[in-house]
């Protein structure tokens, strides 16, 4: 059995249904195609074959807080071809004002081949050079939608290249002026960075800008050089910024745990027969975002941001139940099933 972040509370509460209406969550950044084998267990080289399948972790997430009844746009740049158009459709299928999104008549639609191996590892093969996401320019930004934004959301990939870089820039400060609070998930892809210093660099420049920050153990040895991820001391010093209002990591199989100003705590995970891991990260963050959209200032009560997070891991472990990230993203109801499940 895998195990995936997780709680045991058979309902949300406050911190989740409370009633009020959900603020907009703006997600900005890459949307492309991934391509996955129909089974796991296979290299890159040795798949049979590929099936096309929606993805990208800022749409991930946009998609995620829509299906759990959430309110959520997307702003990005695809292609002006077949693959671009299919997914501004999805968008829409699943409810995400998709007015945000460009399509480039001269860069094609990112494309990425991904495997979960038989040692469970990922692997991945990326087709940008240069790909449209990475073309948006901050002249082609949707301004009013993001001074709608109640809480404005990306990770690290459109900080990678020109002009995407500045347009990313801009649309923070834009969103910050209008009081948004910003959610970063960095969301390391090592192979799309001319180097693991760039990759540093690039990620930790607009660190200190977040209010909220979702990172795994992986990326904070990367990101410190810390030997020890569960180093407190360490972690605080050199990833919790004085502006930080909430700081999650994700712990794999042992849950997460999570940081504020004034409190620490930890959750527990899920046992779950995974199937595929991908979007569970994203469906996450989704969950997460989705109860912040109601309730902005959650993460200032302990018991109110345990259940959140809770929820949150019951959204991932539906994920990787199911094959794709897209499809694949629960409803609220599902979530809620899964944690009730954890009484059993």
């Amino acid at each position: 059995m895998g195990v995936y972040n997780g709680g045991s509370e058979s309902s949300c509460g406050n911190g989740v249904s409370g009633g009020k209406a959900a603020a907009l969550v703006v997600c900005f950044g890459e949307m492309l195609i991934d391509f996955v084998p129909p089974k796991s267990g296979y290299s890159l080289a040795q798949a049979p074959s590929f099936e096309k399948a929606p993805g990208g972790a800022p749409a991930n997430v946009a998609v995620g807080i829509s299906r759990l009844g959430g309110s959520s746009a997307f702003i990005g740049k695809v292609g002006a071809d077949e693959f671009g158009y299919m997914l501004a459709n999805i968008l829409r299928e699943n409810k995400v004002d998709n007015s945000g999104m460009r399509f480039d008549e001269n860069a094609r639609t990112a494309l990425a081949f991904v495997t979960n191996k038989a040692d469970g590892e990922r692997e991945f093969l990326f087709f940008r050079q240069p790909s449209a996401d990475m073309l948006l320019r901050e002249s082609e930004l949707d301004i009013d939608l993001i001074k709608k934004a109640g809480i404005f959301h990306y990770g690290s990939i459109s900080l990678i290249d020109e002009p995407c870089r500045s347009a990313h820039i801009a649309a923070m400060r834009i969103a910050k002026s209008e009081g948004s609070l910003l959610s970063y998930d960095p969301n390391l892809r090592l192979q799309l960075w001319p180097s693991p210093e760039a990759a540093r660099d690039g990620i930790m420049s607009i660190w200190d800008q977040a209010d909220i920050i979702k990172i795994s153990e992986e990326e904070i040895i990367f990101l410190t050089g810390a030997d020890d991820p569960n180093d407190e001391a360490m972690v605080l010093d050199k990833l919790y910024h004085p502006n930080l209002k909430l700081l999650i990591i994700t712990e794999g199989r042992e849950g997460c745990r999570y940081y504020t100003k004034g409190s620490k705590g930890r959750v527990p995970g899920i046992e779950v027969n995974a199937v595929d891991t991908t979007g569970a990260g994203d469906s996450f963050v989704g969950g997460l975002l989705y109860a912040l959209s109601a309730d902005p200032s959650l993460y200032e009560d302990d018991d109110r941001l345990t259940k959140v997070l809770r929820f949150a891991n019951a959204c991932g472990a539906v994920t990787v139940t199911k094959r794709g990230a897209i499809p694949a993203l629960p409803t609220k109801e599902a979530a809620l099933e899964k944690m009730q499940g954890t009484h059993a």
